[in-house]
Parts: C-alpha cells; sequence; structure tokens
C-alpha cells in the first residue's frame, strides 16, 4: 500500500513589524541627524597613526591653508557671540543683533573683524564665493587679531559653560611651515601650550613576522 504523505505549506513571516520599524528608523536619523555648515576653508591635513581623537564640543580650531591663511572655527554659538562683542567693543566697533546671530552660525571665518561686518550682510552664496579671497584673520605682531580672538573665546566658553576651549590646529599638508611655527610661537608666548595637530588618520605599520 503506498504511503500517504502530509500535505506541506510553504512558512510565511508576517513583514509588518519589520517595515514598521524601518520607517520608524528612518524618521529617528531624520530628527536628529545634524548637518555640519560648510567650512570656510577646506584643507588637505597629513596622515599619521596617532589614535588621539579630538572632542565633540567646547572646541576652537585654527586652520591654516596652503596659502598661508588663518582660520578660526569655534564651535559654540554663545562662546563666538561674547567674542565678537568684546573685541568690537575694544576696537570700536559694534555689530547688530542680527550680523551677531548670522556670526555664531558661521563654522569658521577667515577675515579681519574690520571686515567682518559686510561679510556677514552677504547671503550664504556670497559668502562661499567670497570666501577664496579673503585674507585671513590676521596675525601680524602689530595686529594680532588670531591671538585676540583666542583670549576671548576662551575667556567667554568659561564663562558660559565653566569649560576651558579645547584647541587644535588643523594645517594643509601644503601648508607654509613657518606660518604654522608662527601660530604656536604665538600661542606660546601666552601661555597657552596644550593644543593638538589635526591629521588624517593611517594605519600603523605592521612588524613583519620573524620567519
Amino acid at each position: 500500500m503506498p504511503k500517504v504523505k502530509p500535505h506541506r505549506t510553504s512558512p510565511s513571516l508576517d513583514m509588518t513589524p519589520m517595515v514598521d520599524l524601518a520607517f520608524l528608523l528612518v524618521t529617528f536619523f531624520m530628527l536628529t541627524t545634524q548637518f555640519r555648515p560648510d567650512e570656510a576653508v577646506v584643507v588637505d591635513t597629513p596622515s599619521s597613526t596617532s589614535d588621539i581623537v579630538a572632542p565633540e564640543s567646547d572646541l576652537l580650531t585654527l586652520t591654516i591653508d596652503k596659502d598661508k591663511r588663518v582660520f578660526i572655527g569655534i564651535d559654540k554659538q554663545p562662546t563666538k557671540a561674547a567674542a565678537l562683542q568684546a573685541i568690537a567693543a575694544r576696537r570700536g566697533l559694534s555689530f547688530t543683533p542680527k550680523q551677531i546671530k548670522e556670526f555664531s552660525l558661521l563654522n569658521s571665518f577667515g577675515a579681519p573683524i574690520e571686515q567682518l561686518g559686510s561679510y556677514l550682510n552677504k547671503d550664504t552664496e556670497e559668502r562661499k564665493a567670497l570666501n577664496k579671497s579673503l585674507p585671513g584673520v590676521p596675525i601680524d605682531s602689530l595686529n594680532n587679531q588670531m591671538i585676540d580672538w583666542v583670549l576671548e573665546a576662551r575667556k567667554a566658553n568659561i564663562q558660559n559653560f565653566q569649560k576651558p576651549l579645547y584647541m587644535v590646529i588643523k594645517g594643509d599638508a601644503g601648508a607654509d611651515v613657518g606660518t604654522v611655527q608662527k601660530v604656536i610661537a604665538q600661542l606660546q608666548e601666552k601661555n597657552i601650550n596644550r593644543f593638538n595637530l589635526v591629521t588624517s588618520l593611517e594605519m600603523a605599520p605592521t612588524e613583519a613576522k620573524a620567519k
């Protein structure tokens, strides 16, 4: 007598919970993702094998491009606004509330404070085009605005957040070595000796195995 084979049914999987989960994840990332504003200047940093990672906040970045220009980036908006007003008052300048707000939204800047007013009055696209011709923040001995920004930003960050600013120097791989050394020397003259150089991470060399 032939055997009766039981009828086999294919297993079914309800994908509705998976679809719901996917939409929840997409919504979460859309609501929480923060896009960084465009950099005023883009540099190609040299590579190294250092595994020290700069913090995400309370950061002041001095960027030196291949044209010997210095750009300054400060991550906290209240710190930027307070530093701008302090330096402007010292130099007999003033900025409107709208200009101060626009400045606090900049990721970095590279112009003398005397030119910032007209720079801030321009729209985003005009600033992008103008960034290529900016002279950079002055670092001359008779007009060292870079040091003024560093000192005022450090002071403002402590007053507003009770935290010191972590300082980094980001130089282009083709940057003038003398300019980088000059920036470091000026910081050290103000007893600012704690800062790091930003590099691109590369793999550490592996030791050859002994045969």
